[in-house]
């Protein structure tokens, strides 16, 4: 598919300067990458690699260690729906099937017009809040298969569209520090001195 495009050089550029070791923004490029094309693409992995001085298979072994990380085309809205324990006892695997017939593909698929995908989550940490799903990696808690119904005709109304934006999209604000804000990278090997937490922890 693409490189990053202009302005995406510029923001990892900008997002590379905070590290003290280049490498060390990989999972923020990636992230970067994901938000230009709703997937991490192989060229995007290549140019991650040439900013970062790394190898293309070695952006990819980060990557492939997080699920939030596609590889291929998915739905402008990613349903993912609980099945671990306390879901599953709550009726996960219900709404899952109902999710199936009210979209009209199987989990693990995209609808036909590239709208939503389908896929079974492991545990969301949301336990007492059984079955919940998340769309775009947003919460939904205690989810009824009306409640799906409404969920999913309010995504394709576009009534959700400030609330949930299009996969790949971590966050509607981008962090922006000022130069005069900022810490400073220095390498570790240039630490002379311990941290300020740390000597305040120590006189304690």
């Amino acid at each position: 598919m693409a490189r990053l495009t202009e302005e995406n050089i510029r923001l990892a550029r900008e997002i590379i300067g905070r590290y003290p070791k280049a490498r060390s923004a990989t999972i923020p490029l990636l992230h970067l990458a994901q938000e230009q094309d709703g997937y991490v693409t192989n060229e995007a992995m290549s140019h991650i690699g040439e900013l970062v001085g790394a190898s293309s298979a070695e952006v990819f072994g980060t990557a492939s260690f997080y699920e939030m990380f596609k590889f291929e085309p998915v739905g402008k809205y990613l349903i993912n729906i609980c099945g671990t324990m306390s879901c599953a006892l709550m009726g996960a695997e219900e709404l899952m099937h109902h999710a199936e017939e009210r979209l009209g593909i199987k989990m693990g698929s995209t609808t036909a017009d590239g709208k939503f995908t389908l896929e079974r989550a492991e545990c969301q940490a949301a336990c007492t809040e059984a079955p919940c799903l998340q769309v775009n990696y947003r919460y939904r808690y205690r989810v009824t298969p009306d409640q799906l119904d409404t969920l999913i005709d309010d995504l394709s109304a576009g009534t959700l569209s400030s609330e949930i934006p299009a996969h790949g999209v971590v966050a509607s604000v981008r962090q922006h520090i000022p130069a005069e804000r900022g810490v400073g990278a220095v390498a570790p090997g240039l630490v002379t001195e311990n941290p300020v937490w740390l000597d305040g922890k120590a006189a304690l």
